[in-house]
């Protein structure tokens, strides 16, 4: 061995490789997020917790004693089982979501990928998202772009619903929730903390300053996009963009409009139901009515918008919200507890036995037209 040869070798041991750096430095981006989600996780619990008194803790420890009979673990296995039934409906959308790409999806695989999206999703924000394409790329031979595109438009079309719906139920709370005390010093309520937030936005130069500046940085990127695309990072770039944008457009070619349509909305009344039934688990919550349950659901999902997994702050959510319903803080924190619960036990139980049994499945060969 030359004297070259033996300094190269030294050198590619010694250097750190750049595929591994970049892994370094993606996981340890991922171990911030999840830190931060985390974190904010534990802020919303230690926030949920930290005016409870002794009586509220006695409280709150009767209101979860109250569960242990077989009618309320009836109502939250029903419950748990139709948060099962969503996903599984969300799981036949997608199956005609990725059909106009030229893939058929087999509907147990689909399902498997759906739950194990929401239990990748526990550990690292949109690392659920992730898996859900690999799957479907490892077992079904969808390219991960398109499913990918699927997979995002499926989040922008339950955006689409759930803005309507969190508009309709803030409509529906507008007494509730415009005399609600935010600053009792003060004498300030929400409706009046609000108007004061709009006319401060309005005033705000600030805002304008940075749209301007938005709008400034599109038109530049836009007016120079041919040179950009002589750059190989970005032709890469648009070849992914292009396989997301057409799993985006795939709605418009659904060759079943209704059933699509039928899935979509059975999505969201097992949603409903999921919320709706844990309530009948709760003595105090049983007479409630369907309203209070539809403003849990579309207000808690701020929750799991806001920490990891929902931890703590839909708990603090649905207080809120029982609150301006006429239940006590603390048995009304408990019933947000055991409702993230149940939840949670569900992705976990049901993620993991998709996981095992999606192994256990024959991978497809090549692509269906």
């Amino acid at each position: 061995m030359t004297e070259n040869s033996i300094e190269n070798t030294i050198v590619e041991k010694i250097a750190p490789n750049p595929a591994s750096k970049e892994k370094s430095k993606t996981l340890i981006k991922k171990m911030l997020q999840l830190l931060l989600f985390i974190g904010l996780g534990v802020f919303f619990a230690w926030l949920s917790f930290k005016d409870v008194d002794a009586e509220q803790w006695q409280e709150i420890k009767d209101s979860i004693a109250g569960i242990n009979n077989p009618k309320s673990w009836c109502f939250l296995i029903l419950s748990l089982l139709s948060g099962v039934m969503a996903h599984f409906f969300r799981s036949m959308r997608s199956v005609l979501l990725i059909e106009p790409l030229g893939y058929k999806v087999r509907h147990s695989m689909s399902f498997y990928s759906v739950m194990v999206c929401y239990l990748g999703n526990l550990a690292f924000t949109r690392l659920g998202e992730v898996l859900r394409c690999t799957f479907l790329q490892r077992y079904e031979k969808v390219p991960f772009q398109k499913s990918l595109g699927t997979v995002v438009t499926e989040r922008a079309l339950d955006m689409v619903i759930w803005l309507p719906l969190f508009v309709l139920v803030i409509v529906m709370n507008t007494s509730l929730l415009t005399n609600l005390m935010v600053d009792k010093d003060n004498g300030i309520t929400m409706g009046m903390w609000l108007e004061n937030f709009s006319m401060s936005l309005l005033t705000n130069t600030k805002i304008y300053i940075v749209l301007g500046v938005v709008i400034a940085i599109a038109v530049l990127i836009y007016v120079t996009r041919k040179r950009w695309m002589l750059v190989p990072f970005f032709v890469k770039v648009k070849d992914v963009a292009m396989g997301v944008w057409q799993g985006l457009i795939s709605i418009k070619d659904v060759k079943h409009p209704w059933p699509f349509t039928l899935y979509t909305i059975l999505i969201w009344v097992f949603y409903f139901l999921g919320t709706y039934l844990c309530f009948f688990a709760f003595d105090y919550l049983a007479d409630l009515g369907p309203a209070p349950a539809f403003s849990v659901l579309i207000f808690g999902s701020i929750g799991f918008m806001l920490a990891q997994g929902g931890i703590g702050a839909y708990p603090l959510i649905v207080a809120s919200i029982l609150v301006l319903y006429g239940v006590d803080y603390a048995p009304a924190l408990a019933a947000g507890w055991v409702g993230w619960i149940v939840q949670t036990a569900m992705i976990v139980i049901f993620g993991f036995t998709s996981l095992i049994l999606a192994s256990l499945m024959e991978r497809k060969t090549d692509k269906v037209n």
